[in-house]
């Protein structure tokens, strides 16, 4: 049972969308179409899913297993409490608290991202691309990241909109459970669907005439095998790590805020699986008017700032409405990213929900403004840190301590009920797969981005 006095959410539909609202993120659109463009497309998909499946939910389960059967209301209190009724030692907490200071960091870049977006969102509400020659267009997004004050002119500052999006995000949060992070997704989810699947039909239907559709549709779903190497494995296995939102505490904290009525097996492939399908919608949406305008393809992170801007130049409507799309994932993920610090800060001081989240609001804030001034620092952050080393590390030491170290009546009072043979068979990759491969790309990270560039040159 949960601690007393912990926050539940108010339906299993309720859950759902803010489960998948934490997930399905910006890393379900500008980053998984970047890595779906440099790794190969349809064989890149290919690894992906298997490694939503194998790993991703068998990380997943344990985490919501954890949150519901601890007998607290923050990650590292749920697994604190775990860990001393399995008898084994706290230090295994280690994984929630990693997770948590993962988010915590996560979050604090997250909002500068979140400004780009309502940049230019705001940029394409004004038709501002209109006209413009393709290299002028693309050499904006450069220029809004090394003039974030936008040179003095306030449309194209970035740093209104991160204020306002790191504000968003606070209040949300502090309004609580129920009234704050359910609210939101409830509303904003649907939305969300309903706006991408209209994006993807219009590029689906608008690449028809000059092929552009036919070269997504077999770029995506047309596999070259020989394009698998271990690198396009080791970046669709992190992908699916982001994208799911494993290893950051979030689906701890949620867990713990889960109705003993919610099948945990269950909710974790339905997760899984609605996130899987929204990024390969949203690669619908974007691949066919990339091919329609014979654009690069493999242009990672600025194929969302600085690919579809060029393509979308004359038509605003369709550009305002993919970066408000974006904006839905961007707000439902980050509230999810800073709840586990708040909701650890508020157990441990005994703090009111509201003040805690005000407080840690404004530590994030804080540090994402040295992201927001400082590529180098928001790198280390992103693909140095939190991406490399804290997410894979957390997720390892949760499957590693769900398979072997939780006591064998909490697991099965977890699994018990509608799902437990589903539970079973993936308790089975909790145990044997999910860890080596976790371990896999903590290695691989850690190495390539630490270790490798030692010897180069």
């Amino acid at each position: 049972m949960a601690a007393p006095g912990t926050a539940q959410w108010s339906s299993k539909f309720a859950f759902i969308m803010a489960a998948v609202g934490s997930s399905v993120g910006l890393g379900n659109l500008w980053r998984f179409s970047a890595e779906l463009g440099t790794n190969g497309g349809a064989a890149f998909l290919i690894v992906y899913v298997a490694c939503i499946f194998f790993v991703g939910i068998p990380v997943l389960m344990s985490e919501f297993m954890i949150g519901r059967a601890g007998q607290a209301s923050s990650a590292v209190g749920s697994q604190n409490d775990l860990a001393t009724r399995s008898g084994v030692s706290s230090g295994w907490s280690a994984g929630a608290w990693l997770g948590m200071i993962a988010s915590f960091l996560i979050v604090s870049f997250y909002c500068v991202v979140a400004a780009w977006v309502l940049n230019y969102l705001v940029r394409f509400l004004g038709n501002s691309f209109a006209g413009l020659p393709a290299t002028e267009i693309a050499a904006q997004f450069p220029a809004m990241l090394e003039d974030p004050m936008g040179g003095g002119n306030p449309f194209r500052a970035v740093w209104p909109y991160f204020f306002l999006f790191a504000g968003l995000t606070t209040w949300l949060v502090a309004r609580g459970v129920n009234a704050g992070i359910e609210a939101a997704a409830k509303m904003l989810m649907p939305l969300f669907f309903l706006l991408l699947v209209g994006l993807a039909l219009y590029s689906i239907v608008s690449g028809m005439p000059s092929g552009g559709t036919k070269q997504a549709v077999g770029f995506m779903f047309t596999p070259d095998f020989s394009k698998i190497t271990a690198d396009v494995a080791v970046s669709a296995l992190g992908q699916a790590c982001f994208s799911i939102g494993i290893g950051n505490a979030i689906m701890i904290t949620y867990g713990s805020y889960l109705p003993r009525n919610v099948s945990i097996p269950k909710a974790a492939v339905g997760i899984s699986i609605v996130d899987t399908l929204v990024a390969i919608t949203a690669g619908l949406a974007i691949f066919p008017i990339v091919f329609a305008n014979n654009l690069d393809f493999s242009a990672g992170a600025g194929i969302f700032f600085q690919t579809l801007p060029t393509a979308l130049a004359e038509y605003w409507y369709i550009g305002a409405a993919f970066f408000f799309l974006a904006f839905f994932a961007a707000i439902t993920s980050s509230v999810s990213l800073l709840e586990p610090s708040v909701a650890y800060v508020a157990e441990k001081f005994n703090w009111t929900k509201k003040k805690a989240a005000w407080i840690t609001g404004g530590a994030i804030t804080a540090l994402g403004l040295v992201s927001l001034f400082s590529p180098a620092f928001f790198d280390f952050i992103d693909t140095g840190l939190a991406g490399p080393i804290l997410a894979p590390l957390s997720a390892l030491l949760i499957v590693l301590f769900t398979g072997w170290r939780l006591k064998k009546s909490v697991l099965d009072q977890e699994l018990a009920g509608d799902g437990e043979k589903l539970g079973r068979l993936v308790m089975f990759f909790v145990r044997f797969v999910a860890p080596v491969f976790m371990g896999i790309v903590l290695v691989l990270g850690t190495y390539s981005k630490w270790i490798a560039p030692l010897f180069a040159g």
